[in-house]
C-alpha cells in the first residue's frame, strides 16, 4: 500500500463513509473512492463492503488496521519532532519537564534562582510522570527533565543532582510516642497500620515494594495513588502513613502529621535528564544547578522550615 492509500484507508475507518472520509482529508468524494478501490486492485483483496450506506472493514481490514493506526501514531511523532526542530531556534525560552513531586518545593526556589540570574528569559513547566518526560525529551519537545531514580535511554544524558531517601509521614497520634521521639521507623513498624502507597508502575512505589520483599514485612495498603502529593495530603487526613520522598515530606504540615526517616534507608536521586547537544544547552545548564542547589536546600530544611 502506498501513503496516500493508507491515509484513505485510514479516514474511512475513522468515519465510515466516503463522504465523511473526503471532508477529514479535504479531497473529493471521487478521488476517495478511486484512492481507495486502486489499494484494493494493488491488495487483491476487498476492504470494505457497504452495509445500509455505509462501509463496513472486511475481515482483512480488520486485521491490517493495527498496524495501520501505530503507523499513524509513529507519523504524528515525527510532525511533532519536525515542530521542535523548528521551534530550536527561538532564543530567550526554556521548557522544563518535572515529575509533580518536585514542582511543589523545588521547583519555585530552582525558578526563584534562575530568574535571578536570566531575568528576560521565558520558561515553561510542565509536570508529568517519568515515562512522559523520556518520550517528550527523545522527541526534543523539552529542553531538560528533572526525575526520581533511573530512567535509562541511550538517547539521554542523565546527571545526579542529589540523594535524598524515602520517608514515613505519619497522622499525629497514630504512631507510638517513643518512635516519633526517636525519629525513625522501621518497615516492619508499621505492619499494623493503614498505609497509602504508591502505584507499582511508579519508580518510587515499586523501589518500597522491593524493600518490603527485602525485609520480610507486608505493608497493611489502604489506598493506592498515583502521585506523592496526593499521598501526602491522605496522611494529612489521618487515612493511613504516606511513604513518599523527602522532597514531598517538606511540604508536610508538622502540627498535623510525623515525619519520619523510613528504615532500611530506600534512596532517591533526584536526576537530570537531556538530550546532549541541544541549542538550549547553556540555559538548560543554569536550570540544571539551580535545581541542584534547590533539591540540596529542601534536603537539609526538612518540613518544619519548608515554606
Amino acid at each position: 500500500m502506498r501513503l496516500r492509500h493508507i491515509e484513505v484507508f485510514n479516514a474511512v475507518m475513522l468515519t465510515g463513509s466516503v463522504s465523511a472520509a473526503a471532508r477529514l482529508i479535504n479531497v473529493t468524494q471521487p478521488a476517495v473512492s478511486r484512492i481507495l478501490a486502486h489499494a484494493e486492485l494493488q491488495l487483491g483483496f476487498a476492504l470494505f463492503h457497504r452495509h445500509k450506506g455505509r462501509l463496513v472493514p472486511t475481515r482483512e481490514a480488520q486485521t491490517l488496521y493495527p498496524h495501520i493506526e501505530r503507523l499513524f501514531t509513529q507519523l504524528d511523532e515525527v510532525q511533532r519532532l519536525a515542530g521542535s526542530l523548528r521551534g530550536q531556534q527561538r532564543e530567550g525560552e526554556l521548557h522544563v519537564l518535572s515529575v509533580l513531586a518536585l514542582s511543589h518545593e523545588v521547583m519555585p526556589r530552582a525558578l526563584r534562582a534562575f530568574h535571578a540570574l536570566h531575568p528576560g528569559v521565558h520558561v515553561t513547566i510542565d509536570a508529568l510522570h517519568s515515562p512522559q518526560i523520556v518520550s517528550a525529551l527523545v522527541l526534543q519537545e523539552a529542553d531538560v527533565g528533572f526525575v526520581f531514580s533511573a530512567l535509562s535511554h541511550p538517547s539521554l544524558e542523565q546527571e545526579t543532582l542529589a540523594e535524598g531517601a524515602m520517608v514515613c509521614v505519619a497522622p499525629r497520634g497514630l504512631l507510638d510516642a517513643a518512635v516519633v521521639r526517636a525519629g525513625a521507623v522501621h518497615l516492619a513498624g508499621l505492619a499494623g497500620v493503614p498505609v497509602v502507597r504508591l502505584g507499582l508502575s511508579d519508580p518510587l512505589g515499586t523501589m518500597v515494594s522491593h524493600a518490603c520483599r527485602e525485609a520480610e514485612v507486608g505493608l497493611q495498603s489502604a489506598i493506592t495513588v498515583q502521585t506523592y502529593h496526593a499521598a501526602l495530603a491522605l496522611a494529612h487526613h489521618g487515612l493511613g502513613v504516606a511513604l513518599v520522598d523527602a522532597c514531598t515530606a517538606a511540604s508536610a504540615d508538622p502540627q498535623q502529621v510525623d515525619v519520619l526517616e523510613l528504615l532500611p534507608r530506600i534512596a532517591v536521586p533526584v536526576r537530570a535528564l537531556r538530550m546532549p547537544h541541544r541549542p538550549a544547552s547553556l540555559l538548560a545548564d543554569a536550570m540544571v544547578r539551580c535545581m541542584r542547589e534547590a533539591v540540596l536546600q529542601t534536603l537539609q530544611k526538612g518540613p518544619a522550615q519548608a515554606a
